[in-house]
């Protein structure tokens, strides 16, 4: 059994009230929730720190929670709904972001199963193979390593696990991406682990390459990473990232 909750803020750097945005006649944070509940989720719940989303929530069914405005992360705004609810320590939920419109319901239940089946593990999340030397090389491209049974090494925006003889002219010149994977942004946590990930302070390597998953791994919580069943659907940070979301999902709409 596991929860999700979707956190859901307003305020965006690059697209201000993007999980509002109408999609094909439907706000963006009503398909995450739809994708979710097709999940086999046992609860899911929308938390967030502005009515307008509250508002609009409630109007297609959804439960909505209003949490502090001050929350830095996505982590933190789950944790203080789990907090709240009293959830038992044991109890797994998964962080399923707001701006995840085509997110397959399969990752969500896979990443909840990854955790129930690593009871030694805080966290589970989820990689899928990089494709294209251009990605290993994208900063906004997240990577990840892990060791051989799957326990997150680390994250970061640069290109790794780097080939040193593929690239013999420097940067640009690298030409191998083989074994390099892409980390897909969706969590699970077991409660206990997620309030003491909330509580520490934001670690150097975290603050560095701005990825708040890399507190967990400077803490010495273990992460533990799979394979992703499906491959991720794109999310949306731009405007572009939404015209094309709403091209694809207006296309599958009847």
């Amino acid at each position: 059994m596991f929860r999700v909750v979707i956190p859901a803020r307003h305020a965006s750097s690059r697209l201000t009230g993007k999980v509002l945005r109408p999609i094909a006649g439907k706000p963006m944070v009503q398909w995450v929730h739809e994708r979710a509940q097709r999940s086999g989720a046992s609860e899911v719940l929308i938390a967030t720190d502005d009515e307008r989303i509250v508002r609009a929530a409630r109007s297609f069914g959804a439960e909505a929670v209003l949490t502090a405005a001050s929350h830095a992360s996505g982590t933190d705004r789950i944790a203080e709904v789990a907090r709240a609810r009293r959830w038992p320590r044991e109890d797994i939920v998964v962080n399923v972001q707001g701006d995840e419109p085509l997110i397959p319901p399969a990752l969500i239940s896979q990443v909840a199963s990854l955790l129930e089946a690593r009871p030694e593990a805080a966290i589970g999340t989820l990689a899928t193979p990089i494709l294209s030397v251009e990605e290993l090389l994208d900063p906004n491209a997240v990577k990840v390593v892990t060791d051989a049974a799957g326990r997150a090494l680390y994250f970061s925006r640069a290109p790794i696990p780097w080939n040193r003889d593929g690239a013999p002219a420097g940067l640009a010149s690298q030409r191998d991406f083989r074994g390099a994977r892409r980390h897909v942004g969706i969590y699970a946590y077991r409660v206990g682990p997620l309030l003491e990930l909330a509580q520490l302070p934001a670690g150097a390597l975290e603050l560095r390459e701005n990825l708040e998953q890399l507190r967990a791994l400077e803490h010495g919580l273990a992460l533990h990473v799979a394979e992703a069943v499906e491959p991720p659907g794109p999310d949306v940070n731009t405007l572009a990232d939404l015209e094309r979301v709403t091209a694809l999902l207006t296309r599958r709409s009847p």
